[in-house]
């Protein structure tokens, strides 16, 4: 493993503890916030399907399922799960790409690993000099232009 790498897993360490993504699902009411009307409407259009069934000779036995189904289903809503960042996950495109998102191309190192890469006696001169040819050219730098200079050869 290369110091790059090294700082690289440390750094996406830390933002998994401090925003606590562990893959574990929290109580969040988030949606409702996000969405009322949706939430309302959800709700609206469940009494309406319940008053219907209870009308329905047919269907009046089954509105345990109704209910079973909606509580159900319903509780996803109020769970949020924030994924684990993953050095393995950049640059690889598969399934955990819908789950997580191309994190590592949206979110932005911080200041700190750039400044403990460019002060490390770890890194060679032409990755230092990479890094800073980097940020003069885009400014802030995402975790995939970090992580390309981890790779062998990245150094031209």
């Amino acid at each position: 493993m290369t110091e790059i790498q090294r700082l690289l897993n440390e750094t996406i360490d830390d933002i998994n503890h401090r925003e606590k993504r562990d893959n574990r699902p929290r109580f969040s009411i988030s949606f409702i916030r996000k969405h009322p009307g949706l939430f309302v409407g959800m709700y609206v259009a469940f009494f309406a399907t319940l008053a219907v069934m209870l009308q329905s000779e047919t269907l009046e036995g089954s509105v345990w399922l109704l209910v079973v189904l909606f509580a159900l289903l319903n509780a996803f809503f109020f769970f949020d799960v924030s994924p684990r960042y993953r050095y393995d996950d950049i640059d690889v495109l598969d399934f955990r790409v819908c789950y997580n998102g191309e994190w590592y191309n949206t979110r932005f190192v911080p200041q700190e690993l750039i400044n403990a890469i460019l002060s490390s006696p770890a890194v060679d001169v032409d990755s230092k000099s990479q890094l800073q040819k980097m940020i003069a050219r885009k400014g802030e730098l995402s975790f995939y232009d970090v992580f390309t200079l981890s790779r062998p050869g990245a150094v031209q």
